[in-house]
């Protein structure tokens, strides 16, 4: 078979995705086979209005590694696809589209028609990213691909609603919270971002009440916010404040008396070490204001201006007041100094606008019944995180949670299924209600529905069975439910991880309590970093486009790429050129099937690779030996969610084992003037290595391998059962490790190693033939390395070769030694031993000269307290490698000297 002499993805990967739907690959069987075991993953469902990053494309691809992985072990395999409606951002963009296109607001449209303009945008734009996911190759079974609010979902979130409203565990209530004064909504904590800037912190003199003359000196970067003060703390233990505990201070433009409370919290060395209280602005303000039991005052409202209670600074932006209450203070002798300082800026991801932490009534989950299972789960062994150091996480978290605010002042959500009567009395309702209709509760008329939605993660947190029908007890949700694989992000490990546990334990009541995990395992995947270690990002510009790499590279490329970059509990640092590693292995792999191909014929498939009988030589037992340990190696692996482990384990395999070496040893076996019995073992072995290597690699490679699948199939004549993606994993069968032979062939390639290694010190062309002398004072060595010798010659471009017990040093030979083997390799006649000689101890300085260089920077405390683990790793293989050049330099300096 003729094949093009380099593999493009673009003749090949849309058209393969094609074929493994049409085939329905990827859609579980009508009814799993009887004792089939499930294995259930449910995509993280992307923002709807989102496109595929770098971390989508690491995380899609871990998950699809999985899925292939047990789909091929035979489980019964299902990845469950979807998209979030994800409410602020989906309806910032709906915003942002009709004011620019028609100059018009939601309030313009009112509430029907502008959700009519959102769902619009959704059908239009809302499966983008779903279709860039299956350009990575994701396996999904599209068929069952879920939206947060379609009709069956949105039915599972009023359900579930309104269970934890009539035991009681929905309140309404007014607590602090996160807001966007510019959309005028709470937020979620996954909704901030935080930015590094400048600012400035202002130093301001509060009048101690009754002492003329003395003031309390506070400092802050809020000073508009001091018009809200119901408090001034400062640490008992500070000497410098504890006799004014007790005592009031006079807040400024108000002279409103509040007192000076002691709070262990406050720390002494920050500003002055008094700090300013405003419960109703400030998050940790508020926690010490309720131990201190301060009333709160709002003096900012939900649309970003000062309130009354700010009393002549009322009606200004926060911004204005900020600067008005600065020159006032100024005015008034009360503005002690002012510092430039940088700080951290909490940040709405949608407006971009400053957070405001304020008091407002909002809809909120009592979450201490809910969090007690998603405890235990972890301690009976239900749930494990991985990396293990995640546990710590996920338990502070649940053994702290605060109560959930749940509710957004959205047009585009899941509405609170809350309706009143003209008293303010609420009624929960499974259906809709309509205004005017009797109250069921009073009698009274309805009068209007709470116009509130849910939080995004209200209904996110269903996802693990609100997708499979629940609350109806369907077949799906018998099947496929507890799932057992989740990979996801750090950052959502509280706010989705968590929640969905907790979610599992309360609503799935049709199973038993301690079957009621949401996934067995969580795996929490490293962060994409660019090349300089920083978070990628739209703002810093620094992203990479995954789907330009999958044009550029491939698929297959990007996949690899990423999971030989992605170690356990490490980020990734990616720069581009990092996908060219796996556009070249991709060529490899085509390369060596194409040798293969071309090599092969019909007759060599009457085996269907089966090994039994093939009079296998040395290199054949070695490579199958080798085969099954990267097997079993691999299946470890991927069992054990090693991905790094299992992509760098086959790579190795192919790349060195199969390509470098076998290909390398076996060339002769398939000329046509090689004994029949020798061919036959060779081809047989090649297509056996072959077809097992293409389904090690499939998780990781799926489109190259299933192509290069196809056409071993076609050369040797043989029917494909299936495609690779519905094929058996190997088994192993008619494999087995071969000490011996692995043994010998290390032995033949630790020699041909150290007879490169010298031709490239000594310069000699590669293609030269030069006679060489082993040493080798073990008998069993020897007679190895004899019996290897035919191959030593062709593989070191050899004229001749010795092998004995004990041999003085030739003359004008370079040396190296392989273990307990010398090898000597005689220069060829005329070489200028001078001239390179002073070559060698050129390269001898300079290796020294590094050497010192990085053991230097190892001994510095201050680079092994600062620097990456990654980066002194790399550092101290560096030195390792200096040494190893050295000791051969110096070796081969002094013997020329002699």
């Amino acid at each position: 078979m003729e094949l093009d002499s380099r593999y493009d993805p673009k003749l090949f990967e849309a058209a393969t995705y094609q074929a493994w739907l049409d085939a329905g690959c990827f859609t579980p069987a009508k009814e799993p086979r009887p004792g089939q075991k499930p294995f259930v993953i449910m995509i993280p469902p992307p923002n709807v209005t989102g496109v595929l990053h770098m971390g989508h494309a690491l995380n899609g691809t871990l998950q699809d590694i999985v899925i292939r992985f047990r789909r091929m072990q035979g489980y019964d395999a299902l990845w469950l696809p979807g998209t979030d409606h994800a409410g602020i951002a989906t309806q910032a963009v709906v915003e942002k589209k009709l004011f620019a296109e028609r100059g018009l607001t939601r309030n313009d449209l009112g509430r029907d028609a502008f959700l009519k303009e959102v769902w619009d945008w959704k059908e239009k734009h809302g499966n983008l990213i779903l279709e860039q996911y299956r350009r990575l190759g994701a396996s999904c079974d599209w068929s069952r691909t879920k939206f947060t609010m379609d009709e069956d979902l949105s039915r599972a979130v009023r359900e579930a609603f309104l269970r934890l409203w009539e035991k009681g565990l929905v309140y309404r209530g007014a607590r602090l919270v996160h807001w966007d004064c510019v959309l005028e909504t709470a937020i979620s904590d996954d909704e901030i971002e935080y930015e590094e800037r400048k600012g400035k912190l202002w130093y301001l003199r509060y009048p101690l009440e009754g002492r003329p003359g003395e003031f309390l000196t506070v400092a802050t970067t809020r000073p508009e916010t001091m018009l809200g003060d119901t408090g001034v703390a400062v640490h008992p233990e500070d000497e410098r404040y504890r006799h004014l505990v007790g005592s009031r201070v006079l807040l400024p433009f108000l002279d409103r008396p509040i007192p000076i409370v002691a709070d262990t919290t406050v720390d002494p060395s920050y500003g002055t070490g008094a700090v300013k209280l405003t419960p109703g602005h400030d998050p940790a303000d508020y926690e010490r204001g309720k131990r201190h039991n301060l009333p709160i005052l709002i003096v900012i409202e939900k649309d970003g201006r000062m309130a009354p209670n700010a009393g002549p600074f009322a009606g200004l932006s926060r911004e204005k007041a900020r600067d008005a209450v600065v020159k006032g203070m100024d005015e008034l002798g009360l503005l002690d100094k002012v510092e430039d300082i940088k700080h951290s800026v909490a940040l709405s991801d949608r407006s971009k606008s400053v957070i405001e932490p304020l008091v407002s009534e909002q809809w909120f989950v009592a979450m201490k019944e809910l969090a007690g299972p998603a405890i235990r789960a972890v301690d009976n062994g239900s749930l494990s995180l991985r990396p293990e150091r995640w546990t710590k996480v996920y338990l502070d978290w649940l053994h702290n949670v605060q109560d959930w605010c749940i509710s957004r002042q959205l047009w585009w959500g899941h509405r609170i299924p809350i309706w009143y009567d003209e008293d303010g009395v609420p009624a929960g309702s499974r259906q809709d209600l309509e205004i005017g209709a009797p109250h069921p509760v009073t009698g009274k008329p309805i009068v209007r529905q709470d116009p509130d939605v849910l939080d995004t993660w209200a209904s996110s947190w269903l996802w693990p069975f609100a997708t499979l029908g629940w609350p109806d007890d369907t077949a799906d949700l018998k099947r496929f439910y507890p799932t057992q694989f989740l990979s996801t992000a750090r950052e959502i490990i509280y706010l989705w991880v968590a929640r969905m546990i907790m979610a599992g334990y309360e609503f799935v009541d049709t199973i038993p309590l301690e079957e009621r995990c949401a996934f067995s395992v969580c795996y929490v995947h490293a962060t994409v970093l660019d090349g300089k270690g920083k978070r990628m990002s739209k703002s810093a510009g620094n992203g990479i486009d995954p789907i330009d790499m999958i044009e550029q590279y491939g698929a297959d490329a990007v996949r690899h790429s990423l999971m030989m970059l992605t170690r356990e509990g490490q980020d990734v640092r990616l720069s581009e050129n990092r996908f060219e590693e796996g556009r070249r292995f991709t060529n490899k792999i085509w390369n060596a099937a194409r040798f293969v191909l071309q090599r092969m014929g019909p007759a060599d498939g009457q085996r269907k690779f089966a090994l039994d009988g093939l009079e296998l030589e040395l290199e054949d037992r070695w490579i199958l030996s080798r085969l099954e340990t990267v097997r079993v190696e691999a299946t470890e692996a991927l069992e054990a969610y090693r991905f790094n482990d299992a992509a760098t384990g086959l790579y190795r395999f192919v790349w060195n084992d199969f390509c470098d070496w076998y290909l390398e040893l076996v060339k002769g076996r398939l000329d046509e003037s090689a004994p029949a019995a020798s061919s036959a073992a060779a081809r047989g072995t090649l297509a056996r290595v072959l077809r097992d290597s293409l389904a090690l690699l499939h998780p990781v490679i799926p489109f190259l391998s299933e192509v290069l699948f196809d056409k071993l199939h076609g050369v040797l004549g043989l029917r494909r059962e299936a495609f690779l993606a519905a094929s058996p994993w190997p088994t192993g069968e008619g494999l087995k490790r071969d000490a011996a032979a692995e043994l010998e062939i290390g032995l033949l390639q630790d020699v041909v190693r150290a007879l490169r290694n010298l031709r490239a010190l000594t310069q000699v062309s590669d293609r030269a033939p030069l006679d060489a002398l082993l040493v080798a004072p073990g008998e069993a060595e020897r007679r190895v390395l004899r019996e290897l010798s035919p191959r030593l010659v062709e593989l070191g471009r050899l004229a001749s070769l010795r092998v004995e017990a004990s041999a003085a040093r030739p003359p004008h030979s370079a040396a190296e030694v392989s273990g307990s083997v010398e090898v000597f390799l005689v220069l060829e006649a005329g070489t200028d031993t001078a001239k390179l000689l002073e070559t060698l101890d050129r390269r001898a300085q300079k290796a020294r000269a590094a050497l010192a260089a990085i053991e230097g920077k190892l001994k510095n405390p201050g680079f092994r307290s600062n620097a990456d683990p990654e980066l002194i790793a790399a550092e101290e293989a560096r030195a390792e490698e200096h040494r190893v050049e050295l000791a051969l330099l110096e070796r081969n300096l002094a013997g020329l000297h002699g």
